[in-house]
C-alpha cells in the first residue's frame, strides 16, 4: 500500500491504541524501505473530523473551565487537555503525509517521525492519568487544531506556516509556566513528561519552519513577510504573547521574525 493510504487509514482509525501502533510502525517503515507514493487514490479527501474515540465530547474553548492545580482533579483536566492536543497532533502530522503529495521524500518522513512521537507523548500522557484514576474521555475536549487543519487544507505552505509554526509553536511559549505551577504544586511526575514533550515540540516546529521555507523557495515568496500576511489572514494579525524566545529560536524562528511578533502584539494591545 503507498504512503498517503496507509496514512488516510491511520488517521481515520477511531482505537487510540491502534493508530498510536500504526502511526509507530509507518515511521518504522520509513526508515528502513523507500517511500511507495505509487498508484495513490488522486481523490484526497477533505476531513472535517478525523478519526476518534466517541469520548472525549468536543465543545467550544469557552466552556472549557480552568481549575487549580493543587486539587488532583484540576491536575488531570490539565493532563487531559495536553494529551487531547497530542491526540490531535497525531493527526494533524497524518494529514500532511496524506493530504500534501507533491513534496520531497523528506518531508514525508519527518511527519511520520512527528506523528510517531506524539504517539509517544500521548502514551506517556495517558499513563499518568490513569495513574492518578482517570482516563483519556473523561472531561470535554475542544478542536481547535483540527478546525485549522481544515482551513488550511488547501495548501501545504499555510499548513506549514499555520499549524506547527502558530499552533504548536504556542504549546513551546506556555509549557514552562505549566511547569512551573505543577512543581509549585508538588506533581514532579508530570513536569518530567512535559519535559519530555517540549524537547520533541520544538523539533516538531523546526520541521514545520523547514518545510515552511522549502514552499517559500519554492515559490520565491519572502518567508518572513510571507507568514506575516498569512497571520493577518488567519489570525487577525498576531499572536499572543509571552514568547520563548529560546525555543523559538531552536525551532526554526529568526529573532528579526520574533521581534515583528513582539511588535505586531503590542499594536494589538494598543488598538
Amino acid at each position: 500500500m503507498n504512503i498517503y493510504d496507509q496514512a488516510y487509514q491511520c488517521l481515520i482509525e477511531t482505537d487510540v491504541q491502534k493508530k498510536r501502533q500504526q502511526a509507530t510502525a509507518l515511521y518504522a517503515q520509513c526508515q528502513t524501505e523507500k517511500l511507495n507514493r505509487d498508484n495513490a487514490d488522486t481523490t484526497v479527501q477533505i476531513i472535517e473530523l478525523a478519526g476518534k474515540p466517541e469520548k472525549p465530547i468536543l465543545v467550544s474553548p469557552a466552556k472549557l473551565k480552568r481549575r487549580s492545580l493543587y486539587t488532583d482533579k484540576g491536575r488531570a483536566v490539565l493532563l487531559h487537555a495536553i494529551a487531547h492536543i497530542e491526540f490531535n497532533a497525531i493527526n494533524l502530522a497524518l494529514d500532511a503525509v496524506y493530504r500534501f503529495r507533491d513534496m520531497p521524500d523528506d518531508y514525508y518522513c519527518d511527519w511520520l517521525k512527528v506523528a510517531s512521537e506524539e504517539a509517544y507523548h500521548y502514551g506517556l500522557l495517558e499513563g499518568r492519568l490513569q495513574a492518578m484514576g482517570y482516563q483519556y474521555g473523561d472531561f470535554p475536549a475542544h478542536n481547535g487544531l483540527w478546525e485549522m487543519a481544515v482551513k488550511t487544507s488547501h495548501d501545504v505552505m499555510e499548513r506549514m506556516a499555520l499549524v506547527p509554526r502558530v499552533l504548536e509553536a504556542r504549546g513551546l511559549d506556555v509549557t514552562p509556566n505549566m511547569m512551573q505551577g505543577l512543581q509549585q504544586a508538588g506533581d514532579n511526575e508530570t513536569v518530567e513528561i512535559l519535559k519530555i514533550i517540549l524537547r520533541d515540540e520544538i523539533g516538531h516546529v523546526a520541521i514545520g519552519s523547514r518545510w515552511f521555507h522549502y514552499c517559500c523557495e519554492q515559490r520565491g515568496l519572502e518567508p518572513i513577510e510571507t507568514f506575516q500576511k498569512l497571520l493577518q489572514k488567519y489570525m487577525k494579525g498576531g499572536l499572543r504573547g509571552p514568547f520563548y524566545t529560546e525555543a523559538r529560536l531552536q525551532a526554526g524562528f529568526t529573532q528579526e521574525e520574533l521581534d515583528q511578533l513582539i511588535e505586531m502584539e503590542k499594536r494589538q494591545l494598543e488598538a
